[in-house]
């Protein structure tokens, strides 16, 4: 079981990261972060660190 959770917690901050790119930069509609280019900037930092958690969490994996 090591290595799970920050499997998924990586998984869905880059998933979140990717939504909050698209919405601030108007692709996707329906909520008060679309065109607002803030989330277009916060949504590709969030996608770099739920990638280094993923690299953390298939270390953690491999070490067992």
């Amino acid at each position: 079981m090591r290595g799970w959770l920050t499997l998924t917690l990586g998984l869905l901050a880059v998933v979140v990261g990717a939504v909050w790119t698209v919405q601030g930069l108007g692709y996707v509609g329906g909520s008060v972060m679309t065109d607002h280019r803030i989330w277009a900037v916060v949504g590709p930092v969030v996608i770099l660190i739920g990638l280094v958690v993923l690299r953390r969490g298939l270390k953690a994996r491999r070490r067992t």
